[in-house]
């Protein structure tokens, strides 16, 4: 059975990319750990393999369930409305212990950014919201209530915003803040805002506010994690993600498990630890064309790799 991928409502980035690294044959059982709309799955799908896919919104679950009731018995779209930080365990609780191949796609979605009612995004006046699960603390409740010092910390540490101290102060003077367009409005009063400027000086700052309200960054640890327990021997593993914060965790943890530890002249001589990963790709990025179709596929990164026999580490 084909699962059309034009009624996916936005476009997967790297798409032939992220297949060419997975290479799904009929039969291969695959985890799509960020479902979104469901691009990469169709795909996999149509390929002939079984997919688990996982996703903390429920929105997402809920257009997941709708299209997935017409696919044939027994179905091969397993739904999870769960973190991905939770594959293991979920998977485990099916009896499922390995998997040919895991795809994530790191951050916010497309479908997200585009609901003002989700508070994600200032190109539209909505509630300031940014909960990718729709449940706990809300951005809004974060910057009404936390201290100053630690929105200045949250600014620069996932913002990369050089003027933290300056947009936290200003945050806290423009309290209480109830709308994407509070927010951008105290952000841009403090750093400057030209119309038609390359960059809105707002964007650190969601994005930094919105990774803290998710813990994408913890989450993306425990993924790549997750992943290394699940994946069987020759199983891969494709990542994609879309800002430097996000690239650098998985190139460091790549390098790391796809090291032979040699060790250190300074201490005795150790066994080299074998690699959990071989096959490391390097970066890559979306081609000119793609762009052009694609405006978002411009930051996105892809990174795959190939499971070894090699046990998981233990988890730290």
């Amino acid at each position: 059975m084909t699962y059309a991928a034009d009624t996916a409502p936005h476009v997967p980035v790297l798409l032939d990319e992220v297949l060419s690294a997975l290479a799904p044959q009929a039969g291969d059982v695959m985890i799509d750990a960020t479902f979104g709309a469901g691009g990469y799955t169709r795909k996999l799908l149509d390929a002939g393999a079984t997919v688990h896919a996982f996703d903390r919104d429920p929105d997402a679950i809920a257009q997941g369930a709708a299209w997935s009731e017409t696919q044939e018995k027994p179905p091969r779209l397993i739904l999870h409305a769960q973190r991905f930080s939770h594959m293991v365990q979920a998977m485990k609780d099916i009896g499922v212990d390995r998997v040919d191949g895991i795809t994530l796609d790191i951050g916010v979605s497309s479908m997200q950014l585009d609901q003002a009612e989700r508070g994600f995004a200032f190109s539209a006046d909505g509630p300031l919201d940014m909960r990718m699960s729709q449940d706990g603390e809300t951005a809004a409740q974060f910057l009404n209530s936390a201290e100053e010092e630690t929105i200045a910390d949250v600014l620069y540490h996932y913002g990369e915003e050089r003027q933290s101290r300056r947009v936290a102060r200003a945050i806290v003077a423009a309290r209480p803040l109830s709308t994407t367009g509070d927010l951008a409005g105290a952000v841009r009063k403090v750093l400057g805002y030209r119309i038609g400027a390359p960059k809105d000086p707002a964007t650190r700052s969601f994005q930094a506010i919105r990774i803290h309200v998710n813990a994408e960054l913890h989450e993306l640890k425990a993924g790549l994690a997750g992943a290394e327990q699940l994946l069987a021997e020759g199983g891969r593993l494709a990542v994609v993600s879309f800002h430097s914060l996000e690239d650098r965790i998985v190139k460091r943890y790549l390098k790391e498990a796809s090291s032979t530890g040699g060790g250190s002249r300074h201490l005795p001589a150790v066994e080299p630890a074998p690699p959990v990963y071989r096959n490391v790709s390097k970066a890559i990025r979306a081609s000119a064309s793609e762009v052009s179709r694609n405006p978002r596929s411009r930051s996105a990164t892809l990174r795959h790799a190939l499971r070894t026999a090699v046990p998981a580490r233990e988890v730290a």
